[in-house]
């Protein structure tokens, strides 16, 4: 039975001297843990009353500059930008989070059945599978998210529709190769089912490339829900979004003020990056090629 698993000797190499990857993938790592801790931990905070209620109009205060009551001071509706931009990681994670795994969920069956069968079944997925792949992703989503409407589950399966034909495609391309190694073909001479030789033989071995797919898409998915946002075709205008934020900042930067722009922007692009960072460490970690230099 193959395997693409690190050995311990590896990765006690790794942690004694990490290479370049590694290190990149630690900082994706970090940015990451520090987007989920703040997502997790923003509505605490407000209780305690160190961030403000995201939602609450300040009407008196509209476009104040950052000071020590606003941190990244507030919008032209009169929102703490500040809370806004921590409570945006809650929206980012809830949406990529159910994206990623509705398309996990669909298409990595999907690419073991096919795989393992072949023939006619495979003919068909692979025409569908490629005929949505063929779509840009954005295009897609967006006109799914029109006709769905607004809501986290709805733009959650306005995103993943995309992602399917990708876990499809590389399961099915692994277990078509693996369906022929010895130990699966022992199996269907000892009389194993179907249904357990996909489970127990080939899942198992296939499986090892979807966490980096995962995360890959992960970072692709937060910019499809920013251009979602910024087109106002995401979340309700009460739910704090970073595209949707930055649609409304974008005539402040005409007159003069910059913040309502700026940190919803960064805080976007940081999770973007460290999710990236962290796909691209995993690619590596999985790599057989790089297994053998370390």
């Amino acid at each position: 039975m193959t395997s693409t698993k690190l050995s311990s000797l590896s990765w006690l190499r790794i942690l004694a001297r990490p290479s370049l990857s590694a290190q990149l993938m630690l900082i994706g790592l970090v940015i990451t843990v520090t987007f989920l801790l703040v997502a997790i931990f923003c509505p605490f905070l407000t209780s305690l009353g160190l961030i403000l209620d995201p939602t609450d109009l300040l009407s008196n205060n509209p476009l104040t500059p950052p000071n020590i009551r606003h941190w990244f001071g507030t919008n032209v509706r009169g929102y703490d930008v500040f809370a806004r931009t921590l409570y945006g990681s809650q929206a980012a994670l809830e949406v990529v989070l159910l994206a990623t795994t509705l398309s996990l969920i669909i298409g990595v069956p999907l690419g073991l059945i096919s795989g393992y069968l072949g023939g006619r079944v495979d003919k068909f997925l692979l025409f569908v599978m490629d005929t949505i792949y063929t779509l840009p992703g954005l295009l897609l989503s967006v006109t799914l998210a029109f006709v769905l409407g607004q809501g986290i589950l709805n733009v959650a399966i306005a995103v993943s529709i995309s992602y399917i034909p990708q876990y499809y495609r590389v399961v099915r391309n692994h277990t078509t190769s693996v369906k022929t190694e010895l130990f699966v073909e022992a199996a269907q001479a000892m009389g194993a089912t179907p249904t357990r030789i996909l489970s127990r033989y080939l899942f198992l071995n296939v499986i090892q490339s979807v966490p980096v797919l995962f995360t890959l898409n992960a970072a692709d998915a937060i910019l499809i829900l920013g251009g979602l946002g910024f087109l106002g075709l995401g979340l309700p205008e009460e739910v704090p979004e970073w595209g949707h934020d930055l649609k409304e900042a974008m005539p402040d930067l005409s007159i003069g003020i910059w913040w309502t722009t700026l940190f919803p922007g960064i805080a976007l692009t940081l999770m973007v990056t460290g999710l990236s960072l962290l796909g691209e460490g995993l690619s590596e970690f999985f790599n057989p090629r790089w297994q053998k230099k370390n």
